[in-house]
This record gives structure tokens, C-alpha cells and sequence, in this order.
């Protein structure tokens, strides 16, 4: 569970009236429901994706970097160490240099010490300067070092070195993919305490973290988080919305995942409708799900529509729910068969589908293998979970 001081943290400091979203309620859907996939350890996939993370072109510039070098890297960190043994100026391209030649854990103490010194140093005149903080989380990403950047990140020494918020996205991917929910909160609460602005990047893995820890604790951070960006006038997408649904399900506040998600502007994705039924089975209203089901296998017929999928766990849920009205279980037995020849029945979980990381639109990395892999986790991409 969220400590109740991280809670605390997060509520605000005087009660403001929401926003108002000029988007209907569904009529009849309110109180509360059992519990649902209460996964332990669910999908772990990563949150942000490649044109965020930017590890390929990383790598590019390590290769880079190391090629143009005009001496050994042996020497080069040689050098270094003697001038922090002197106290001489670090120099901002001698830290860039050394960050793209670290290749292990040794390397990186050495690293953790010239950034110390580089930022003692540069304290005063960190604005409009080079933004340190994303390349070395980048590189503690391929080293798998996401303890030694908590507790730098959260040193008091080093504040403003991360002083943007893909430096605490980036780490929370990291933790998140670990299955660190708890220090993943940690870096959250920091990144509030040190006040940098959150990006939409940050809302998702925000409620997704939430949503994994899965206690009453989290679900007023979310709620929380949630007010504040609306009373700002900030846009909440779609994904963030969807695990804060999600969360609200999980912990029996079926109101306010139905008011949640009426406020998703386009709820037109694969997760969106896997938890839209999930919300009318909770809340007694049968005959919709199986319209929804009936609609998604009939209702396109062309083969260049997008057709959803239906979680295999949803549907055992729907079948489950509607088991003691006759008329329903033959209607959806009926349709149930459709889905598969169909081909929209998918194997993956709900919790697989919220964590599934959608493809970049518009993506600028060099292609591997034409999109047969994956270009972080170099692992086979499956084609039975399409992007949203």
C-alpha cells in the first residue's frame, strides 16, 4: 500500500469545484461492484514509448561518440578522475562524452561523481543549459541501474539537474516495467515535491501506477491527480483516463469509473470498449454488452475498418454475468462464436491491453528488421494486439 504520507502529499490544499464536461452520463449506471481482475503482477510492459524514450538513437551516439574519440576511453576517464582529484572545471561536453561512453556499473561511479562536481559547479546557471538529467536516466535504463537513479534523483544535492519531466517519466517507465510500483510512487511524489511540471506522459504513468498498487491509498492520489489537471484546464488522454477507470473498478467505485469514463472524448480504442463493458456487467445492465459485442462483429463488415478485440477474460465475465437469463446466454453464445471466426478474441487480459504501448505515430528511429522486432526490447512483436 501507498504510505499514508505520499497520500497525504497529494491532496489539495483547498477543495475546488471539477470542471464541467459538457458529456452525458450512461443513465443507470452507478454504485458499486465486485472487484475485478485483481492481478498481483499483471502485464509489465513498458508505458512510453520509442519517440519518448529515444534509447535506439542513444545507442547511435554512444557508437558515435566512442568511434570519435581521439584517444582510449581508458584514458579519457583517466583524465577525468584527475581533474575532479584537482578540483578543475568539468566542462559540459566532457560530462556528454563521459555519459555516452559508459558502459557498466564501474563506469557509472565515476560517472555519479563528475555529475556531482558538474553540478555543484553549475548550480546557479542551469537555465536555457543542456538537459543532463534524460540522458542519464537513458543510460541507467540500458544498464538496468533504476536504483542508483532513485536515489539520485531524490538527492537533495542534485536538485535541478532533474529539472524536466522525462527525466522522472523515463525512471518510472523504468521501475514500472520492473514491477516497482512502490518506488515508482516515490519518484511521482518527488517529482511534485521538486514541482516539475507534469506531461501527459506523466499522468499516464501516474494513474498506471496507481492502478498496479491497487489500494485505497493510490485511488485518492489518482482521484486526486486527476481534479488538479482538470481544474488546470489540462487534457488528460485517453490511456491515462482508461487506468484510472480501471483503478476506480478494482477498488468497488463503479460510480465514479462510469463518470470517469463518459469524460473520455474519443472512447475509440481497444481498451476503451473492453472497459466499457465491464462497467455495464458490473452494473446490471446485460443487454448492452451484448449489443456492443453484436455491433463490433457485424456492424463493419469492410475489411480496411479497424475491428476491436475482446479480451478473453471480459467475454468469461460477460458469459458469467448473463449465465441466468436464458434469452442472453443464447445471444451470446451466438456471438461468442462470431468473435472467433472473426478473429477478434484475444488471449491478452485486460491489464495486458491497458499496458500495451501503442506505436509512435510518427516515428523518426532508424527501422529494425522492418517492424518484425522490437526496437527496445529486441523481442518479436505480436500481431495479435494492435496499437490503439
Amino acid at each position: 500500500a501507498v504510505p499514508e504520507s505520499m497520500a497525504a502529499a497529494f491532496r489539495p490544499s483547498r477543495q475546488v469545484p471539477l470542471r464541467v464536461l459538457r458529456i452525458p452520463l450512461y443513465p443507470g449506471v452507478g454504485g458499486s461492484g465486485s472487484s475485478w481482475c485483481r492481478c498481483s503482477v499483471g502485464a509489465r510492459r513498458y508505458l512510453l514509448t520509442d519517440n519518448i524514450m529515444k534509447l535506439k538513437e542513444f545507442q547511435h551516439k554512444k557508437v558515435a561518440v566512442a568511434y570519435s574519440l581521439p584517444g582510449t576511453k581508458e584514458t579519457y576517464f583517466r583524465n577525468l578522475e584527475e581533474k575532479l582529484t584537482q578540483n578543475k572545471l568539468i566542462l559540459k561536453e566532457e560530462l556528454k562524452t563521459l555519459l555516452h561512453l559508459c558502459e557498466s556499473r564501474d563506469d557509472m561511479e565515476l560517472a555519479k561523481s563528475v555529475i556531482y562536481r558538474y553540478h555543484a559547479e553549475n548550480i546557479n546557471i542551469t537555465l536555457g543549459e543542456y538537459k543532463f538529467g534524460p540522458l542519464f536516466m537513458r543510460l541507467c535504463y540500458e544498464l538496468d541501474l533504476e536504483e542508483s537513479a532513485l536515489a539520485l534523483i531524490k538527492d537533495q544535492r542534485l536538485r535541478g539537474f532533474f529539472s524536466d519531466s522525462t527525466s522522472f517519466n523515463i525512471l518510472m517507465d523504468m521501475l514500472f516495467i520492473k514491477g516497482k510500483y512502490e518506488s515508482a510512487s516515490e519518484v511521482l511524489i518527488e517529482m511534485k515535491n521538486q514541482a516539475v511540471k507534469f506531461s501527459k506522459d506523466t499522468y499516464v504513468l501516474a494513474f498506471a501506477i496507481c492502478y498496479k498498487l491497487n489500494s485505497p491509498e493510490s485511488f485518492k492520489i489518482c482521484t486526486t491527480l486527476r481534479e488538479e489537471a482538470l481544474i488546470k484546464g489540462e487534457l488528460l488522454t485517453r490511456r491515462a483516463s482508461c487506468f484510472a477507470v480501471a483503478l476506480a473498478l478494482n477498488q468497488n467505485q463503479l460510480a465514479k469509473a462510469m463518470s470517469i469514463f463518459s469524460q473520455i472524448m474519443n472512447p475509440d480504442s481497444i481498451a476503451c470498449t473492453n472497459l466499457n463493458i465491464i462497467i455495464h456487467i458490473q452494473s446490471n445492465m446485460l443487454e448492452t454488452p451484448i449489443e456492443i459485442l453484436t455491433n463490433a462483429v457485424e456492424g463493419n463488415v469492410s475489411r480496411f475498418v479497424k475491428r476491436y478485440m475482446f479480451s478473453e477474460e471480459v467475454l468469461a465475465k460477460v458469459r458469467e454475468k448473463v449465465k441466468g437469463v436464458p434469452a442472453l446466454v443464447t445471444k451470446f453464445d451466438e456471438i461468442y462464436g462470431k468473435l472467433h471466426i472473426t478473429g477478434q478474441v484475444s488471449t491478452y487480459t485486460l491489464d495486458a491491453m491497458l499496458c500495451h504501448t501503442p506505436r509512435d505515430k510518427k516515428s523518426h528511429m532508424l527501422p529494425l528488421n522492418k517492424k518484425t522486432v522490437s526496437q527496445r526490447t529486441l523481442q518479436p512483436l505480436s500481431k495479435s494486439l494492435l496499437a490503439e
